[in-house]
């Protein structure tokens, strides 16, 4: 069982920057792929992000490419998402997921954080 925290989000400003991080329960944290998703109103949950477990490898969708960086520390059980050259239509409510190794879906998400992008 994991269970995910994410940090407060926030409102900045078109072209600001903002990092969040989400603090996973568990030892077996570094067990884990994580990625971050996203959700705009009236819009479907997208992916954003996601990690392996070691840190290795790291993919994004195409949209926040070159501008969205995630990296984890596995010894803070700990995932971030720097954020930077923010979009209003990045606005959204971010979350983060943990999935276990073997599984094709993510099995524990946190209860998500509002971000706004303002023009």
């Amino acid at each position: 069982q994991v269970q995910l925290v994410e940090s407060r989000g926030g409102l900045v400003q078109a072209g600001g920057s903002l990092r969040l991080s989400c603090a996973a329960s568990g030892r077996t944290f570094s067990s884990y792929r994580m990625g971050w998703f996203r959700q705009a109103p009236g819009k479907e949950r997208e992916f954003v992000a996601t990690i392996t477990w070691s840190g290795g490898r790291t993919y994004y969708a195409d949209s926040v490419k070159g501008r969205f960086t995630i990296s984890r520390d596995n010894a803070k059980n700990t995932v971030y998402l720097q954020m930077t050259s923010l979009k209003p239509e990045d606005t959204a409510v971010y979350y983060c997921a943990a999935q276990q190794a073997g599984r094709a879906t993510y099995d524990y998400w946190g209860q998500g954080t509002q971000v706004t992008v303002s023009s």
